[in-house]
């Protein structure tokens, strides 16, 4: 059976340490598959979703190179690796993306970076880490 992790990415440092413990978490078994997933969050005028939908497909081109860059880069090391760069919604959270797509790839694992904060605020999760921790249906390990 294909142990299935993904890994939710934004480019940021601690969603590159979450590829390099996903990575890690792959030689447990033998048959292992990384699904390294980007949700682009539009940005743009509310009230045309038309244009925010086509800022969204640009911003989701521009994560794919760099996505590719990090496939090939793990795959060297005889992992198989998918990845899919999601646009989501203005008004949702990206975590709630990531979420579906666990569900609707048979995700066996999901490891997610923490927003990096200071001091007091440091106990708190990002919104999109603390949405995938209260709604994903498989267990969630947070980078920090």
């Amino acid at each position: 059976m294909t142990k299935k992790i993904l890994v939710a990415y934004d480019g940021s440092e601690p969603s590159k340490q979450a590829v390099l413990e996903a990575k890690n978490h792959s030689v447990e078994t033998p048959d292992r598959e990384i699904h390294i997933v980007s949700v682009v969050k539009p940005t743009g005028p509310f009230t045309n979703k038309a244009v925010s939908k086509q800022i969204g497909d640009e911003m989701a081109k521009n994560y794919e190179f760099e996505m590719q860059e990090i496939k090939q880069e793990i795959e060297s090391e005889n992992v198989s690796v998918v990845t899919k760069v999601v646009v989501g919604e203005l008004e949702n959270n990206p975590g709630e993306k990531v979420c579906e797509y666990a569900e609707a790839n048979d995700i066996d694992f999901i490891i997610v970076g923490s927003r990096g904060l200071g001091n007091v605020k440091r106990i708190f999760l990002g919104s999109v880490s603390n949405n995938i921790v209260q709604h994903a249906t498989c267990p969630v390990l947070v980078i920090k």
